[in-house]
């Protein structure tokens, strides 16, 4: 198996199963050298806790990437996810645009969701988003963030013709390939929908009509191991998708646990599922 370095910058939420705390054994245990970038540390992820704790590192960003030049380190790609100030955007843009990165840039707006920013966030935030998004050759927007990015009204249940309208305003905007994440074609269906401009293709699966923290890092997590390693865009997002579920089903009966879904026992399958998508 071909080695990969990825650079992953997000937050650290000390406590609450999200962003780093995620993406780091998740993209381990699929194979790939996960460096990390941490743009702020939180006491506790931002939902369900009030009173957290946020340090933001905006200030040390520009110095850790000089330092990595400066030893010839570099990446075979990165992954963003939350990431908590405007400059923290700003200076993630940098490094993925310079010699550092030497492959695509895979972006989780990671914003909001149900219609609403996530606490912290304005518009303003949105806003220096907007270039992160549109260099990216994946984007993995859920409904509310597409709406955002495009300034257009939430609205839970798009038609087709209005999902269609979202994905080409996306691919217009800049982004190379879309992952519109929660979309399903029933009350009781959600998924996603793939779309590069000549290919659309769609993918679903029961929804479980309850809500969990740091799902959304579960999938784009799976999703740039997967497509890492060799999977196509679509099939990179059904692996995701599927064991995001699996997560939530592992999570669902323990009425201890709202503040994200026990993935850590199911890791020790991922990459066998990965290497049978593959064909291995």
């Amino acid at each position: 198996m071909k080695h990969i370095r990825i650079l992953s910058a997000q937050d650290i939420s000390c406590f609450g199963q999200c962003s780093l705390t995620v993406a780091l054994p998740i993209l381990s245990s699929l194979g790939i050298e996960t460096s990390i970038l941490p743009t702020a540390i939180l006491s506790t992820h931002t939902s369900g806790f009030s009173g957290f704790t946020f340090r933001d590192l905006k200030d040390d960003l520009p110095a850790i990437a000089e330092h990595w030049k400066s030893v010839g380190v570099d990446f075979d790609a990165v992954y963003t996810g939350y990431l908590g100030h405007e400059k923290d955007v700003n200076a993630v843009l940098d490094i993925a645009l310079s010699h550092l990165n030497k492959g695509p840039l895979i972006v989780d707006p990671a914003f909001g969701d149900q219609g609403k920013l996530y606490g912290g966030f304005d518009m303003d935030y949105v806003a220096s988003m907007r270039p992160l998004c549109a260099r990216a050759e994946v984007l993995l927007p859920n409904l509310t963030e597409a709406c955002f990015l495009l300034g257009i009204p939430f609205n839970p249940n798009p038609n087709e013709k209005e999902i269609d309208a979202i994905l080409q305003g996306l691919l217009a905007f800049g982004a190379k390939n879309i992952i519109l994440k929660g979309i399903g074609d029933s009350p009781s269906k959600t998924g996603f929908v793939f779309y590069n401009g000549s290919e659309k293709k769609a993918y679903q699966h029961q929804r479980i009509l309850k809500d969990f923290h740091g799902t959304g890092d579960v999938f784009a997590s799976v999703f740039v191991g997967g497509y890492l390693r060799g999977l196509s865009i679509f099939d990179a997002g059904r692996l995701a998708a599927d064991f995001t579920f699996d997560c939530i089903v592992n999570t669902i009966d323990d009425p201890a646990h709202p503040y994200g879904v026990h993935f850590e026992p199911l890791l020790y399958g991922l990459e066998g599922k990965l290497r049978a998508a593959l064909g291995e």
